[in-house]
């Protein structure tokens, strides 16, 4: 099956045999694994800010290919006391989980030869304020439970389906990062 699938050219627009190229890649040289993404944020006013990412470590490199930078506001609504600026941070942290699973999904998909008509999802997380505020130092800060629903359309059983749900899940670095803790180190320039 992968060398029938290295001479197909796309698979849910994904380039296989450049997704193959880069896994062989990686495994002759292993250096090639570390990728460092970077963000630079400025307060605004109240809960405003914004984040500029540009260049990235990876693949052995500096990348420096990006055009123009990505410009991200954060703001809160105006319930939280915000001007609604931007989604707010732990909107964010939705969009992110979003386009990993999906990303990492889609990418697994077409490595298998899978193909896929079309992907949504929706996320609800549930936050408990009393943490944020606060209010009650037993109640954690961040969510406590995030909620994902996928629909996929296209010639594939319910069980093959749920497969590509698992792979995105089990390949996504942001899905990683949410369920297994992290460490963060926080200091002042």
């Amino acid at each position: 099956m992968e060398a029938t699938l290295k001479k197909v050219r796309t698979v849910n627009g994904v380039n296989v045999k450049r997704l193959y190229d880069t896994i062989q890649a990686v495994k002759a040289n292993p250096s090639l694994k570390d990728f460092r993404f970077r963000a630079v944020n400025e307060w605004i006013d109240c809960g405003h800010n914004r984040s500029t990412i540009k260049d990235f470590y990876g693949a052995g490199q500096e990348d420096t290919t990006r055009d123009k930078p990505f410009v991200l506001d954060n703001d809160e609504p105006d319930v939280l006391l915000g001007a609604n600026n931007g989604a707010n941070p732990v909107e964010y942290v939705l969009h992110a989980l979003a386009g990993c699973i999906t990303t990492s999904l889609v990418y697994h998909a077409a490595a298998r030869g899978i193909h896929v008509e079309s992907i949504t999802s929706t996320y609800e997380g549930y936050i408990d304020l009393r943490g944020f505020l606060g209010i009650d130092p037993d109640v954690p800060r961040g969510y406590q439970n995030i909620q994902v629903t996928f629909d996929i359309k296209g010639d594939l059983t319910q069980e093959q389906k749920q497969q590509l749900i698992e792979l995105g899940q089990n390949y996504s670095p942001v899905f990683g990062t949410i369920t297994n803790p992290v460490k963060v180190a926080v200091k002042l320039a």
